[in-house]
Parts: structure tokens; C-alpha cells; sequence
């Protein structure tokens, strides 16, 4: 329940407040001196205050100023005469939220109630959601400047929220599946309650089986007592399920059961018990080939994949690849005592040019392992790994960028053109950052011509 603190000195506008705001369960605090006010908010922590700037004790612009010191975020509603507009527009420059004039209306207050304690929630979400990026993968794995990184940001954030939905999270080794399984629960509703995740190739199929669903005293060799399984212990909470694709059949079938009646049973057990747990799965495997091969259950995949989400390989989203290096070794600067200030032109170029199977994790690897063999100001290719370098071109001749090889049969000759059109320019878009004027300029050809290429080569995609 949020809680609300009236500052006014005048009864009736207070006790007015009061019913209002109770009316839709808000707790209310009221205190008629601005003193008295900022020694509350020292100690009880408030959700939003209603401020009157005419005070018997201290202006109200006084009282303002002192609260936003004392937290930066709170929101105070300025309540205002007529004949003080003026100062309630110097209270908004001040950080005041808003401004509401006497006599006021229920509605009114209702609704602004209402728009500044969402605008409140949407701060923590975001600051909820910046500490656990902090928190995970050196704090940074969900930097992001691409737009299909980008969009994918979005889905999870629209997807977290509906707290009851299944997710199958799918992309390669590396992309940071559990990351996104860990922002899905934080900011949906069950954020205060437990997450649990499970790797699913890392256990045997027994013991998986009892760490998920627990067991009764007896119910094997060795079961000495009852065990609470993860589903127990993950009640109104969130399990999520990595390398779901590594579950035998058996057990994938006790899970789609549980997907389906929301009950689970312990090992040698006779009564169910009902859980509330959202399940996110996640796996690097193509698993409608799964199916097919008969090693996925058909029911089970479409009842995992009623909201699939998809991170693409760090390859496809090169706009994040010099933010994230960036990053990272700020990150190592810090650990490790050094200096890297910039990446020079030669290693953002290999960067850019690597396919990175690994992804991000590896892109991460690779940098902690620079800062600690090296230290300098410049991020240069002479650091890079032999990895990054080997098939990159040293001399200044002019070389194609991969190989056509030529069967015996000949080759369509339009086609290899095609190809190599559009590998020149991918390599120069991320060159210019996607700048349409500069790369005409640095290809020699008209912004239309350009544009007509990009537009022919992405329908084709």
C-alpha cells in the first residue's frame, strides 16, 4: 500500500486529502508544520507528498528543496491558491511533480494521484532492472544500440508483466539467456519472490528429477527424509529452465503435466500439491527439429512456446559489439588497475570483422584476458588474440573479402557480383555507423543509388 504525506495547515483541505485518498486505500500521513514533515520523511519512507507552499513555520519553496536534498526521486504535489501560480511554476523548476490549485476536485486528485505514483513505479522498474544488468555478466551484457537488440528489449519488458505467461528463450551459447530470464523476473509482479534456475544438461536424469519435484522419506536408496523439490520451493516465483532441450522424454512429460495442472507430486508420494510458478525455459538447440527427431515432445514444445523470444548472435548486432568492448574494459580498468581509454581504428576493425561464436560471453573473455597481459591507453590489434588476427589481411593489396571457389560446373557470375556487393556494403555501413551520406561518399556512389542497393539486398534477405 503506497503511502501519502499531506503538509497543509489548514484542516479542512487535509482532512478533504485524507478521505479522498483513503477512498482509493492509500495510507495517509497528515502533519499541519513543514518541520515536523521533513523529520517524517527521515523516518518513514514515502511514496509521494502533497506540499501547500504557504506554511506557518517555513515557505513552502524551502520545505521543497530540503525534501528533494533528502531524496532526489521523491514526488510532492504542490497544492496552491489562485494567487500563487506563479510559485507553484517555481516549485515544478525546483522538481516539484505537479501542481494542483484550490479548491480542488476528487476526480482531479485521483487522476494526478494516480499518473505520478505509475511514474514513480516505472522509475523503480528501471532502476530495478539497471541493478541487475549491473549485477550479471560484469554488469553490462544488456548494453544495447542495435535496433534488433533493441526490439528484443522491448518484448521482454511487455512479456514480463504478464506474470502467468510461459517463455522459451532461444539463441546461441553465449547471447545471455539467462540474463533475460533474470530481467523477465525482475520486473514482473513475482520480482519479491524466489527465482530458481536449473541447468538441465548438468544433472543426471534422477537426481533432476528429485531436485525438481522433491521426495518422500523412503520413496528411494538413500532418502532418509522428505525433500521440498525446486517447484515447491519456487512457489509464486519463477523456475527457469536451461538447456531444456537436454530433458529426457520421461521427465518432460511429469513437466508438461505441471504446465498443465499447476500440481506437482513428490517422488513416492500420493498427494499433489499445487504450485504458482512461471516457467522460462531456454535453449541453444533447434528444437522443432527436436521434434522431429523425437527427442522433444510435440505437446510440450508448444506449450513452452507460447511466448518464444529470440537473442540474436553478437554477428547480426554489430552496433553493440565496440559498446559492450567499451565496457568491458572500463570494468577491467577498475579490476585490474588499467588504463584503456579508446579502441584504435585497426582493433575496432577486427572486433567488427569476427564472427564471435562465442558471443558476448566470449567477447567479455577476451577482453578481461587483455587487461590482464597488457595495460596501455590505446586498445590496439597488436593485443587482440591470435584468434582475431590470423585471417585478417596484412598487407595493403587489394583482396576479396572471402573466397568464391569456382566448381567445374562454372559459377553464375550475377550472383557472386550480388555477394560481394553486399559484403562490402554491411562492411561499410558498420564502418560509418550507418551514416547513408558518408557511405555514398566513402563508396563513390549517389545516396540514391545506395539506398536502392540496401532496400534490394534486404528484401533478398
Amino acid at each position: 500500500m503506497e503511502k501519502i504525506l499531506i503538509v497543509d495547515d489548514e484542516p479542512f483541505i487535509c482532512e478533504n486529502l485524507k478521505r479522498i485518498l483513503e477512498e482509493e486505500h492509500y495510507e495517509t500521513v497528515v502533519d499541519r508544520d513543514g518541520r515536523n514533515a521533513l523529520n517524517i520523511l527521515k523516518r518513514e519512507t514515502v511514496d509521494l507528498v502533497f506540499l501547500d507552499l504557504n506554511l506557518p513555520d517555513m515557505s513552502g519553496l524551502d520545505i521543497l528543496v530540503k525534501m528533494k536534498q533528502w531524496d532526489p526521486d521523491l514526488l510532492v504535489i504542490i497544492i496552491t491558491g489562485y494567487a500563487s501560480v506563479e510559485s507553484a511554476v517555481k516549485a515544478l523548476k525546483l522538481g516539484a511533480y505537479d501542481y494542483i490549485k484550490k479548491p480542488f476536485k476528487a476526480d482531479v486528485i485521483k487522476l494526478i494521484v494516480k499518473l505520478s505514483l505509475e511514474t514513480q513505479n516505472l522509475k523503480r522498474e528501471v532502476s530495478t532492472l539497471k541493478k541487475q544488468t549491473e549485477d550479471l555478466l560484469g554488469g553490462q551484457a544488456l548494453i544495447a544500440e542495435s535496433p534488433v537488440f533493441l526490439e528484443m528489449l522491448k518484448q521482454v519488458r511487455e512479456v514480463a508483466h504478464h506474470s502467468e505467461t510461459t517463455v522459451l528463450i532461444t539463441g546461441e551459447s553465449g547471447t545471455g539467456k539467462d540474463l533475460i530470464a533474470r530481467t523477465l523476473h525482475n520486473l514482473s509482479p513475482r520480482a519479491s519472490r524466489p527465482f530458481f534456475e536449473v541447468n538441465c544438461a548438468a544433472l543426471p536424469e534422477n537426481l533432476l528429477e528429485s531436485e525438481l519435484f522433491g521426495y518422500e522419506s523412503g520413496a528411494f536408496t538413500g532418502a532418509k527424509g522428505k525433500k521440498i523439490g525446486i517447484f515447491e520451493a519456487a512457489d509464486k516465483g519463477t523456475l527457469f529452465l536451461d538447456e531444456i532441450g537436454e530433458m529426457n522424454l520421461g521427465l518432460q512429460a511429469k513437466l508438461l503435466r505441471v504446465l498443465e495442472d499447476k500440481k506437482i507430486r513428490r517422488i513416492g508420494g500420493i498427494q499433489s500439491h499445487e504450485i504458482d510458478v512461471r516457467i522460462v525455459a531456454a535453449t541453444n538447440q533447434n528444437l522443432r527439429e527436436a521434434v522431429s527427431a523425437k527427442r522433444f515432445r510435440e505437446d510440450l514444445f508448444y506449450r513452452l512456446h507460447i511466448v518464444p523470444i529470440h537473442l540474436p548472435p553478437l554477428r547480426e548486432r554489430p552496433e553493440d559489439i565496440l559498446a559492450l568492448s567499451k565496457t568491458f574494459l572500463a570494468e577491467f580498468n577498475r579490476k585490474f588497475g588499467r588504463k584503456f581509454k579508446d579502441i584504435g581504428p585497426d582493433a575496432k576493425q577486427l572486433l567488427l570483422d569476427y564472427r564471435w561464436p562465442g558471443n558476448v560471453r566470449e567477447l567479455r573473455h577476451v577482453l578481461e584476458r587483455i587487461c590482464i597481459m597488457h595495460d596501455d591507453e590505446m586498445l590496439r590489434e597488436m593485443h587482440l588474440p591470435k584468434e582475431l588476427t590470423a585471417s585478417h589481411p596484412r598487407d595493403d593489396s587489394p583482396s576479396l573479402p572471402f573466397d568464391f571457389p569456382i566448381p567445374e560446373a562454372g559459377i553464375n557470375l550475377e550472383d557472386a557480383v550480388d555477394q560481394f556487393t553486399q559484403h562490402l556494403l554491411q562492411k561499410a555501413m558498420r564502418m560509418k555507423d550507418g551514416n547513408i551520406s558518408h557511405v555514398a561518399k566513402l563508396l563513390g556512389i549517389p545516396r540514391g543509388n545506395l539506398r536502392y542497393k540496401l532496400e534490394k539486398y534486404q528484401k533478398g534477405q
